[in-house]
């Protein structure tokens, strides 16, 4: 007998071989076994162009609405894809238009299997991403400027009235660009009271970096901001044996490189999509780290790290076998899932979500995998085998029956 769901998932469909697998998990995976409920929303390139990315907007009120998400990878175009899909303009990020409604903070985590090894060999343990999910780039506002012309950053009081204007550059040699970007005091502190509960929660010391020596004020706010959420958690962490330390971006890669793992990593919003990527490469594969933005008012939004994997789905159309890493994508299905037996009190979702991981891991320890995980794949007694895209996912399925 299937499980059955009491309050929907707000399902977010996504983009090129990530869409494809998609569909696949859902029907080898996952619908075999719980009955399905979702609210869908179509946030593929062509389903936003042709909203004016409404949709992208509406999955995320959803997702307020119901708790809890889960989200496909999705193109953000650029002046290429602009005219490769013959789009209407160049959408902004629908990850950054998701994280804006929700806030909160991205926790990003490698899945870690016998046999994968990592490209740090000194990592022993899970280094967690802590990502923070508002404002900065991602909200940021552009132009290009025309030579002769000057570009000023303007404060108004609440009247209208012009506090101060500061020039930001005279083009008047050159024409060029310029970018204003924010972020504000509650969202700053959600974040750090989101990485201070997290690390206590999951027994972690943290690292939180930017760069105040040259972002004076931007940046020189998140470190003040942090040091006094800091204090709330302080004799907390001293009596769980572990420790805050702040430091600049730069001297926390080196930090990060040189130790064994098991720490949490707190990063502004570029530096976070940037370092989630790195930390995933090195323990393996873009492929194999979950990811969950939670939100200040306890909304959950899980998906994969990775893209939509552009260069397999240009295989995909033209007929050929691929070897997509799907482990990501499952993850963030089991993740949601998980998290919406906990709040609908249905144990046996949350059961069946920690079986499917482990038939995930299983798998790739028992030598069946994707072609990305081969070259880093070493474990005595098992001799890896190459699995096709769906090949993989009924290797799990087979797994998942036997569970």
């Amino acid at each position: 007998m299937k499980i059955k769901m009491k309050t929907p998932l707000v399902e977010m469909d996504g983009d090129e071989m990530t869409r494809i697998l998609w569909k696949e998990i859902k029907k080898i995976l996952i619908e075999p076994y719980v009955e399905l409920k979702t609210e869908y929303y179509d946030l593929g390139l062509e389903n936003r162009d042709r909203t004016d990315d409404e949709v992208t907007k509406e999955s995320a009120l959803a997702a307020k609405k119901y708790g809890v998400a889960v989200k496909c990878a999705t193109i953000t175009p650029n002046l290429q894809r602009m005219e490769e899909y013959s789009l209407k303009k160049m959408w902004k990020s629908p990850n950054g238009t998701i994280r804006r409604i929700l806030d909160g903070t991205v926790f990003r985590a490698p899945i870690l299997c016998k046999g994968i090894r990592s490209y740090v060999p000194g990592w022993k343990q899970p280094i967690v991403l802590a990502r923070h999910a508002y404002g900065d780039v991602y909200s940021a506002v552009d132009e290009e400027v025309a030579s002769g012309e000057k570009v000023y950053l303007v404060r108004e009081d609440a009247a209208g009235k012009v506090i101060k204007k500061t020039l930001v550059h005279d083009f008047a040699v050159s024409g060029g660009v310029a970018q204003a970007m924010h972020n504000s005091d509650d969202s700053i502190a959600s974040f750090a009271h989101s990485c201070f509960r997290y690390a206590l929660d999951c027994n972690l010391p943290v690292l939180f970096a930017t760069k105040d020596t040259i972002s004076k004020q931007y940046d020189g706010r998140f470190k003040q901001i942090f040091a006094e959420v800091f204090m709330q958690y302080e004799k907390a962490f001293e009596e769980n044996g572990l420790w805050y330390l702040y430091t600049l971006i730069d001297d926390a890669v080196a930090r990060i490189v040189r130790s064994e793992g098991g720490i949490l990593w707190a990063c502004k919003n570029y530096d976070g999509d940037v370092m989630s990527d790195m930390v995933a490469t090195a323990y393996g594969s873009l492929g194999m780290m979950s990811s969950v933005l939670v939100s200040p008012d306890g909304n959950y939004e899980y998906e994969a790290a990775h893209g939509t994997v552009t260069r397999h789905y240009y295989k995909y159309l033209k007929g050929e076998e691929t070897s997509t890493n799907s482990v990501a994508t499952i993850f963030a299905w089991t993740g949601a899932l998980c998290k919406r037996g906990e709040l609908d009190g249905i144990a046996e979702l949350c059961v069946f979500a920690k079986r499917l991981e482990a038939a995930c891991v299983a798998t790739i320890e028992e030598g069946e995998m994707t072609g990305d995980l081969i070259p880093l794949f070493s474990r005595e007694g098992v001799t890896p085998r190459k699995l096709s895209s769906e090949e993989f996912l009924h290797a799990v399925a087979s797994r998942l029956e036997r569970a």
